[in-house]
């Protein structure tokens, strides 16, 4: 007689590489076709005593083959479900996609200090006692530093502005109008 190991590993033996074609040829990716495969196996480990003998045990493994896939192809179903819910309810209560394209440009004309403060603050979300211990400075310095880096953002992107309304050539706008000459007042 033999035992439990080595019938598991005679019907593994015979039937494992027909299983996985059989796996392979129903899903997209063959990393799920293993899956379905190992669970097929893990089923008839679980259930060893049901396995019919010798030759039935192979149209017995391909039913529950069988069965494994129909169980992956919900779980897929559901997870496409959640997936599109999911994506419905974020376009519904997320924000527009905001342009940084003018914010970035001007963080760009920063030194490296500025750019890396003002990022610890914005990107990494950390408070001024956390960007304390990783510049290795006071919170009061941080305080210091983060308000003029501020403020030489502000000038920055201010610049911007104007260089996008006046145009090198001196043409104003995105429609290249001439620029009015500025006439003094007089009174």
């Amino acid at each position: 007689m033999t035992s439990p190991e080595e019938r598991f590993a005679a019907l593994f033996d015979a039937t494992h590489r027909a299983l996985l074609a059989y796996a392979v040829r129903r899903v997209a990716d063959p990393a799920d076709a293993a899956d379905v495969v190992a669970e097929t196996y893990l089923v008839a480990w679980r259930r060893l005593e049901d396995v019919p003998p010798d030759d039935q045990a192979r149209p017995w493994l391909f039913g529950v083959a069988r069965r494994v896939l129909a169980n992956y192809y919900r779980g897929e179903r559901r997870r496409h479900a959640l997936a599109d819910r999911l994506r419905d309810s974020l376009t519904a209560i997320a924000p527009p996609p905001v342009d940084l394209s003018d914010v970035t440009a001007a963080l760009d004309r920063l030194g490296d200090d500025d750019r890396e403060l003002l990022r610890l603050v914005a990107w990494e979300d950390l408070a001024r006692d956390e960007i304390a211990v990783a510049l290795g400075v006071s919170r009061a310095t941080v305080r210091v530093r983060l308000h003029r880096a501020r403020q030489r953002l502000l000038r920055e992107m201010s610049a911007l502005a104007d260089e996008q309304r006046v145009a090198p050539s001196g043409h104003v706008g995105d429609g290249w109008a001439p620029a009015r000459p500025e006439v003094e007042e007089v009174r």
